[in-house]
């Protein structure tokens, strides 16, 4: 294999990092001629800044943010390209003990259904409101990611305005479980394995997993700036290929013990490896004392086309942006968002593989399979979704 050269991606110790980690410890990214560096960070925004400056060729990214940048939103206008997708899944939103008590009292199930869930946080924010008390504060890993989108679109859905009946704040993932063990907070929609800590140290309960609000729900990308995929497209593709073949490999139940304990080291995520494969697994510990229960598609890194970077996906995305005042619909930002997300890239580097490709960039998210409230998303009727409250 010809040498691609060295590649500098960095990533967030969460769960949904492990196809870089298997790119690298398992030998795939080494089999496609890359000499592959993963740094860790601490916070999306040290992420964002060094894609920027250069600092990283690539990252792991909220696929949000590569939009905001290519869009200009929040920060400098960087153009980015996201050639492929690194999973689907794997975040929760989780509440703090006391929280959880007043939703139990209010009608909130053992489960993870949203809907009851999210009926019985809208009667303790009313309770709240009438006995003038403050709201109640969630916080999100940043604000152009999947995880305000998906807090926002589930509170909306069940008659919660995330503008005026609670606080929406930012935190890094790994402060998350501190902020709310002190009281900081009152919840939080994060990655794995931040939500299972909280429950085993006994400070939180999960509430629903986000793909129970959207099934297979999109989550990070791997991001670099289109400059440099231009400038590298031999290093590009052979990126893709390594990472989506780790991803294959992240998948198969026989490895979830090994990956474990891969992730589980200092560099990489640092949580413990009994904790981490309770995402990996799907088997997830919903309340401090309560038996695992199974979570269908929790964390998908392979199977249902998971790697596919779909267009679709960052439309969405753009229209939770307009949604919530980030952005206004413009027909030249459609036609930036398309841009960003690259199913061309990947459909090319994975040619020479003996892989079934997706046909079209657009996938269905229609009810049963797509949102738990059964609203149909229409990439084609796209400002009017946007617009709709």
């Amino acid at each position: 294999m010809i040498s691609s050269g060295v590649v500098v991606v960095g990533f967030i110790p969460l769960l949904d990092c492990a196809p870089l980690v298997a790119a690298v410890e398992k030998g795939f990214a080494n089999d496609e001629g890359i000499d592959l560096t993963l740094v860790r960070e601490t916070s999306w925004a040290n992420i964002r800044d060094r894609v920027v400056v250069g600092h990283f060729d690539a990252a792991h990214m909220l696929g949000p943010m590569t939009l905001a940048s290519t869009l200009g939103i929040g920060h400098l206008q960087v153009p980015m390209v996201a050639p492929l997708s690194l999973g689907l899944g794997g975040n929760a939103i989780t509440v703090s003990l006391p929280l959880w008590q007043q939703m139990e009292r209010a009608g909130a199930a053992g489960g993870a259904d949203p809907l009851v869930q999210g009926n019985a946080l809208r009667h303790v924010v009313a309770d709240r409101q009438l006995s003038r008390r403050p709201p109640l504060t969630f916080a999100m890993v940043y604000p152009f990611s999947c995880h305000n989108y998906e807090l926002r679109y589930w509170l909306s859905a069940v008659g919660i305005d995330p503008d005026r009946d609670v606080r929406l704040v930012v935190l890094p993932p790994p402060l998350l479980v501190d902020a709310l063990r002190e009281g900081q907070i009152d919840g939080f929609c994060v990655g794995e394995p931040w939500s299972s800590l909280a429950v085993s140290v006994g400070v939180g309960s999960i509430v629903t997993p986000t793909t129970a609000i959207w099934h297979l729900s999109p989550e990070k990308v791997l991001g670099c700036r289109r400059e440099w995929a231009g400038r590298f497209p031999e290093r590009t593709a052979a990126l893709v290929r390594a990472i989506h073949r780790a991803a294959e490999w992240c998948e198969q139940p026989s490895h979830h013990e090994e990956l474990a304990h891969l992730l589980s080291e200092p560099k990489y995520v640092g949580a413990p490896a009994h904790i981490l494969l309770r995402g990996l697994s799907g088997s997830l510990t919903l309340a401090p004392g309560s038996e695992a229960r199974h979570i269908e598609n929790f964390y998908v890194p392979s199977r249902h086309a998971a790697t596919f970077p779909w267009v679709s996906h960052a439309l969405w995305f753009y229209s939770q942006m307009v949604r919530w005042g980030q952005a206004e619909f413009s027909d030249r930002d459609v036609e930036a968002v398309r841009a960003t997300y690259r199913p061309d890239l990947y459909r090319a580097a994975l040619a020479p593989l003996d892989v079934n490709l997706p046909h079209d960039d657009f996938r269905a998210e229609a009810s049963p399979d797509g949102f738990f409230d059964g609203r149909p998303f229409d990439p084609a009727r796209l400002r009017e979704y946007a617009a709709s409250p």
